[in-house]
């Protein structure tokens, strides 16, 4: 287990530092310059020359890269560019919020796809199973920049019922929650369901039926617990999935995260607060992968040896 420990991490390691590399080449690469963004396009060529020159952006993008590299190995994300706030202070102050909206989304999700996915089993030929595979349809085919305004509209605006956009009560948190959520629990409904359907064919619970046990109890008891590592493996790029996907759902309700955070410093150009949210967000989501694989060898020892899991 020490080894394969090992090399996942040196495998996380090495996916953060090509994001990390990445991320900066294309920051710089891309047209545009940050100091016309902060200095306007009308500006005098000696006042944009010196705020090259104080922000450093004259130096080679080799030069620039070893420097944020160096800064990087000490902890040290940067100042922005246009507060000169420390750039790891201002995502420390918005991550919590992505987080918390994240977990909802994952949390609502879950209570929506476990229950639905069991009994579209359960009952393959029924009504559930027909709605579950409409809910699949809907989730999988409506993008949250359509479904975030429309919840807006309905709820919030014609039914006022819930807050418009910010973040403050659990009431603020139902809308972003709702939009990012409904096309994960799409995906794992669907997935829970063929899984099910799958083991309920395995020897095991034929023999638990022929003792006598109805559907519902061989899916629950005994198809259930086996039908989880796919599901497990989902979730957890799901999970990942939700911070990226949070950008547009942040910037529809105004929800003071990352992925609004990110947006406004790729507008503006700012290029060590683009470096920091990216990092961020690629740590967090090779961190999640890395909790999944270690979790999975447990669960499955052949992973960790080199096989391939049933």
């Amino acid at each position: 287990m020490t080894a394969y420990l090992l090399r996942r991490l040196g495998l996380a390691g090495l996916s953060v530092f090509g994001v990390v590399t990445l991320v900066f080449l294309l920051i710089h690469v891309i047209p545009g310059d940050p100091v016309d963004a902060m200095l306007g396009e009308t500006a005098m060529a000696a006042d944009k020359e010196a705020l090259r020159h104080q922000l450093g952006l004259h130096r080679s993008i080799a030069v620039q890269y070893g420097r944020y590299l160096r800064r990087l190995g000490h902890g040290n994300l940067g100042r922005s560019l246009h507060s000169s706030r420390p750039v790891r202070r201002m995502i420390v102050a918005r991550y919590p919020a992505t987080i918390e909206l994240a977990a909802a989304a994952l949390l609502l999700a879950l209570l929506v796809a476990v229950p639905l996915g069991v009994a579209a089993a359960a009952r393959p030929r029924s009504f559930v199973n027909l709605a579950s595979a409409g809910v699949a349809l809907f989730g999988a085919a409506v993008p949250s920049l359509w479904l975030g305004p429309m919840l807006m509209l309905i709820f919030a605006v014609w039914l006022d019922w819930l807050p418009v956009s910010g973040r403050g009560t659990l009431a603020h948190l139902v809308l972003p929650a709702l939009t990012l959520g409904i096309g994960m629990a799409a995906l794992l409904a669907r997935l829970l369901r063929a899984t099910l359907l799958e083991r309920l064919h395995e020897e095991f619970v034929r023999t638990a039926r022929a003792k006598g046990a109805g559907r519902a109890r061989a899916v629950v008891v005994h198809a259930l617990p086996n039908a989880l590592l796919p599901v497990i493996t989902a979730v957890g790029l799901q999970a990942g999935a939700l911070l990226s996907g949070a950008i547009i759902t942040e910037t529809i309700f105004s929800w003071p995260g990352i992925g609004r955070l990110l947006l406004l410093a790729i507008q503006t150009r700012d290029y060590p607060l683009v470096q920091g949210c990216v990092l961020v967000i690629a740590l967090t989501y090779v961190a999640l992968n890395l909790v999944l694989d270690l979790l999975y060898a447990w669960v499955d020892p052949r992973v960790r040896l080199g096989g391939e899991p049933a």
